[in-house]
């Protein structure tokens, strides 16, 4: 029986105090999706930054 685990890769990092207008994390999660990853912006509250991630799976 294989088991199969999730987890999350950080792709990069983004401080969240940008310049109003200015969407760097999500710039980079669209191209990294152009690119076929499966890319995706989350909020790391702790350290007030925007994290682009993956989700990775193992076996």
């Amino acid at each position: 029986m294989a088991t199969t685990m999730s987890s999350r890769e950080v792709l990069e990092r983004f401080p969240a105090g940008g310049p109003r207008g200015s969407w760097p994390a999500e710039e980079y999660a669209a191209a990294q999706r152009a690119q076929g990853v499966n890319a995706q912006v989350v909020m790391d509250l702790r350290t007030d930054q925007f994290l682009v991630v993956t989700d990775t799976t193992t076996q």
